[in-house]
Parts: C-alpha cells; structure tokens; sequence
C-alpha cells in the first residue's frame, strides 16, 4: 500500500476540507485556535512532503531549508507575497494559490463596506444598542448617495470587474484606472471610462481598490493621493492593506480630507494604525473578504488538489511558477 503522504496545515480549515485531506493525507494541523509561531512552523514542517499555509505565514528561505524534501507549497490565498516565490522554484518546490474561487466574495464585502459607510450603518447599529436613540430626525446620520455616483476602480481584475457589475446595478457612473487599458470597444460595451489614476481620483464619489501588491503598488495611496480625492469621497480596500498608507488616512479621515473609508485589509494586520480605531468615519472588518463558508470550502479544496496533485507527479490547476513546468 502507497504511503499517504504528510501535509502540514498551518491553521485549521472547515470539517470538509480536512475530511478530505485526512482521508488522504497524514496531516498535522495545530489544535488551538490560532496561527504557529515561527519555531513552530519551523519544526513541523521537517518531514512534511507539503504545506498548505495562510497569507499570514511567512514562507521564506529558512523555513525552505528547514526541510529539503518539502514538494509543495499550498497558499491559501489568492495573493503570494507571504512566499519567497524565487526560493521555491531555486529548490524545485511547486508553489500554488486559489484564484477565481474568491472573487464574487470579495466583491460583495467590499460592496457592503461601501454601503455601509456610505448610509453610517456601523453608527446608527452602535446608536440603536446604545440606548440613546430618540427617535427619526431630519439631520441624523447623514450619509451621500450611492444610485447615480462615480465609482473609480483602481485595478480591473476578476474582483474589479465584479464590482463594476454590482456598481451598474445601481446606475453608478463607472471610471477605472488599470496597469493595462483595454480595448476602447471593451470600454463601451462594458459602459465604463479609463481614466488617469490623477483622473480617478479626483473624481471618484467611492473608491475601490483591487490591484496587486506589488512593490510599485506599495502605498499606491498616501497623503498625496488622498487630499487629490474629493472631501466628500470614500475609500474602499479589500485588497491588500499596504496598498494605503494607513498614518497618512487617519490624518485625512480625522481632518476630513475625505468622508470616510471601509477597510477588510489592514498594512500591518491585525495591529492598526494608532488612531484608526477611534474614528467614527471608518468602517473596520477583520478581513472577511473571502468568509463565506461555500468560498472557504472552495479554497480549501483546490489547495489539496493542487497538493495531492503534485504528489502524483501530476501538474496543480493553479502554478504560481509556471517555469517548473514549462520544459
């Protein structure tokens, strides 16, 4: 009988993903409920042919040579920037994410970020609780209009393009800003504009983040950014928090350079920028772009094909370093 190979999970999944795996695998999954320490994930993962690990986890040269027979490294995750991907393929180690399973998701928390802030749901649930509620008023918890607003998309991926579909639904006036324009018959038969990044900006009622982390998208918005935004526009970003510096929007959700935000990433998460917590203007989610229990699932299961796969000599759906393959 074929020896099951060993997989090391750095966080427990939902129950069908790890029936799956264990049905398969001889897995080690830490118990508690929280991520490894760095001495831990470098002890468990001697020995292991694989690692489906989380964005949170560090995959870096050191935990590479902490075990050369590793074969796999399973993000769970459609982002990559946890994994030193140069490292991997020097070692021969397939690297894989889970893209596609995610982006409707993604793009419904960052619409219920945006209407939430929008229409001060966050405030008016804490007014309600609080007791203090006396009633309808004309000037209370004002918000601005989402029907008939500009939506400025920086970044038009799979998730972009699923918010530009749920924004048309509310005859929102769509611009958009991309590393790479598309074709001008595109633009019109999707009903959206290009536009400068400066151009986005300015004009933008809601601004929705969804490009890459790279290191040229590295504070892609900052002070400079921000006070080009209009005082009455708000910022979205279920992408990656470092994609905003952070001190510089508390200083314009606290001045007022714009009217608010609503974030699911943060740049040094899960700490906050000091003063970030205290602010009334901002929406704050634990990164929740993905949690749906059928997108979970879904992740979890292409991460163990793309494991098991691999195992079998077999190429994963999803390579993240494609050159492995392609001889």
């Amino acid at each position: 009988m074929k020896e099951k190979p060993k997989v090391l999970v750095t966080r427990r999944l939902p129950e069908q993903v790890m029936a799956y795996l264990n049905e398969r695998a001889e897995v080690t999954c830490p118990q508690e409920n929280r991520g490894l320490t760095r001495e831990e994930l470098l002890t468990a993962i001697q020995g292991k042919d694989a690692l489906l690990c989380l964005l949170t986890d560090k995959i870096d040269e050191e935990v590479m040579d902490a075990n050369p027979y590793l074969k796999v490294i399973a993000n769970y995750a459609v982002g990559y920037n946890n994994i030193d991907i140069e490292a991997a393929t020097a070692r021969g180690i397939t690297v894989t994410n889970t893209p596609d399973v995610l982006t409707a998701a993604t793009a419904d928390m960052a619409w219920a970020l945006l209407m939430a802030i929008s229409r001060r749901v966050v405030e008016g649930d804490a007014l309600v609780r609080s007791g203090a509620w006396k009633g309808w008023e004309p000037l209370q918890l004002i918000g601005g209009d989402v029907t008939g607003a500009t939506l400025g998309l920086v970044g038009l991926g799979r998730i972009g393009r699923a918010m530009m579909r749920r924004a048309q639904g509310f005859d929102m006036d769509i611009v958009y800003w991309n590393r790479t324009r598309l074709p001008q018959e595109e633009e019109t038969e999707l009903g959206i504009r290009y536009a400068s990044l400066e151009e986005v900006l300015k004009s933008a009622d809601y601004l929705s983040i969804h490009v890459a982390y790279t290191e040229e998208t590295h504070h892609l918005i900052g002070e400079r950014e921000l006070r080009m935004m209009k005082p009455e526009a708000y910022l979205i970003n279920t992408a990656r928090g470092a994609h905003i510096d952070e001190q510089a929007l508390v200083r314009a959700l606290q001045e007022q350079w714009i009217a608010g935000a609503g974030l699911d990433v943060y740049e040094r998460e899960p700490e906050l920028t000091e003063g970030l917590q205290g602010l009334d203007n901002v929406v704050l989610a634990p990164h929740l772009g993905s949690a749906t229990l059928q997108t979970r699932e879904k992740m979890g299961m292409m991460a163990s094909r793309s494991i098991l796969a691999v195992i079998n000599e077999e190429r994963p759906d999803h390579v993240v370093n494609t050159g492995l393959y392609d001889h």
